[in-house]
């Protein structure tokens, strides 16, 4: 746009051979002036193509400052009038080159945590976001005519350029606090696989019987599956114990009373008696009905069943027991290996910090300590400041003798251009009056030849229509005569 209203000033059409002179005379002091100003014209070097000025002048239109200052939009040409304000220009584009560098490295940052490795890949996003921050810095920095009278545009270009810069900011400064951001990430990791194996040893315990509850706050994640349990059999083993400890009560109240009437029968059955028929000693009568007492107790109290059927119970606990112990182990094993592949799966989703972990983590480090939440935000205000950089310095360092010849020469090529659309309606205007005067002649001669045509047909009729009366008339005289 610079160009356009800087260089290429049309001049008006030859309306005759002195505007046409005029138009010459014009450009060519034009071209002397510019000459004379910029040390460009044939005066500053010797003649001739290989001079070392004209050399020296080529070779400086493709140097690095030319270039630098081709970031900030600038006209050359235009410039050249005021070549004390080149090197302002050269700094202010090595402030936008400066900034499209910072942005390609904060982007090559967040697609490598994006990634969560380093790749070649992450060029191609970090070469785009760098020409892309390029190009708009220089369209937000380069010179507009009449800006100075124009406040929304100004704050339009701050408001995209702070926008700009909180968006380049953030990955650098993720990449400044990396470590004690992954060490709080992978704190955070660990507590969490703590919580998850906690949990699933609270939720998934040893069931002591085939309806197990589940514990309070346990839901489908926290619950493991499992083939067998040692509870399928552990209401039989109470049931069983409980069954022996009844029979063990009956069995040594039944053996205590039994010993006791032992103790009597072997107390009485000590004394023997001598009977006088015989002289022979034999046992007392009550010793025999203490022998028959006992073996009536025994057989109605089926003492011996019961204690067989007792160590048969025991047998049959101590069994149970054996198998529990092992189903148990078993079920052990399987929760460990269970909890692990949980585990392994939680760590499997815990593969890279990504980019949104990485704000969370250092919005929560920061939130905790006030010195570190002021430092990061000191760090980001100096990113974005670096990022509004090119924007302050342009509109900051106020209006330039570039800016004003920029304005000067808009505002010429403004009311040349108005004064060559005028020209140009005023010709269309003449060439319309006379393509139209041109079309109401040709319509004047038309009319005329019909009326002419008209005329001529007429006084041909007529002289048609007295020629046959003369002839009728001639023929009636010689029709009279006769």
């Amino acid at each position: 746009m610079t160009d356009l209203l800087t260089n290429h000033v049309p001049a008006p059409g030859p309306a005759d051979g002195r505007d046409a002179g005029e138009g010459t005379a014009a450009r060519t002091a034009k071209s002397r002036t510019t000459a004379r100003t910029t040390g460009h014209g044939p005066s500053a070097g010797t003649p001739g193509d290989g001079s070392p000025a004209r050399t020296a002048r080529r070779s400086f239109d493709f140097d690095a400052a030319r270039r630098l200052r081709a970031l900030t939009g600038v006209d050359e040409e235009l410039l050249g009038r005021v070549r004390y304000e080149r090197s302002k220009y050269t700094a202010l584009g090595g402030v936008v080159l400066g900034t499209s560098v910072i942005a390609a490295f904060s982007m090559w940052n967040f697609a490598t945590q994006a990634l969560g490795r380093v790749s070649l890949a992450a060029l191609v996003p970090t070469v785009i976001w760098m020409l892309f921050v390029l190009n708009l810095d220089r369209w937000l920095v380069t010179p507009q005519p009449n800006a100075r009278r124009r406040v929304g545009p100004l704050l339009m270009r701050l408001l995209i350029a702070l926008m700009l810069g909180v968006v380049i900011a953030e990955p650098l400064v993720l990449r400044i606090f990396q470590t004690a951001i992954e060490e709080r990430v992978a704190g955070e990791r660990t507590d969490a696989l703590d919580r998850l194996r906690t949990n699933l040893v609270r939720c998934n315990p040893v069931p002591s019987s085939t309806r197990t509850v589940t514990p309070e706050g346990c839901d489908r994640k926290y619950v493991l599956s499992f083939g067998t349990t040692p509870g399928e059999r552990a209401e039989e083993l109470t049931s069983l114990r409980s069954d022996a400890a009844a029979l063990q009560k009956r069995v040594d109240r039944d053996t205590t009373r039994l010993e006791a009437i032992d103790s009597e029968v072997r107390d009485e059955c000590r004394l023997l008696v001598r009977v006088a028929a015989t002289g022979l000693h034999q046992r007392t009568s009550e010793c025999l009905r203490l022998r028959e007492k006992a073996q009536d107790y025994r057989t109605t109290h089926r003492t011996d069943e019961n204690e067989k059927r007792l160590a048969g119970m025991n047998s049959r606990i101590a069994k149970i027991e054996a198998e529990l112990t092992s189903s148990r182990g078993a079920f052990l094993e399987a929760r460990a290996d269970g909890i692990e592949q949980r585990l392994d799966e939680e760590r499997a989703q815990q593969k890279e910090v990504g980019v949104l972990e990485r704000i969370r983590a250092l919005d929560e480090l920061a939130s905790g300590n006030p010195v570190l939440f002021v430092g990061i935000w000191l760090v980001r205000l100096l990113f974005v400041l670096l990022d509004v950089l090119p924007v302050l310095v342009k509109y900051l360092s106020g209006e330039s003798a570039y800016d004003r010849m920029l304005t000067s020469a808009s505002n010429s090529a403004v009311k040349i251009h108005d004064e060559e659309v005028r020209l140009g309606e005023r010709r269309a205007m003449a060439d319309f009056e006379i393509a139209q005067d041109a079309v109401e002649q040709e319509v004047r001669r038309h009319r005329a030849e019909s009326e002419a045509a008209f005329r001529e047909h007429t006084a041909a009729m007529n002289i048609r229509v007295r020629q046959a009366v003369n002839a009728l008339e001639d023929e009636i005289r010689r029709s009279s005569t006769v």
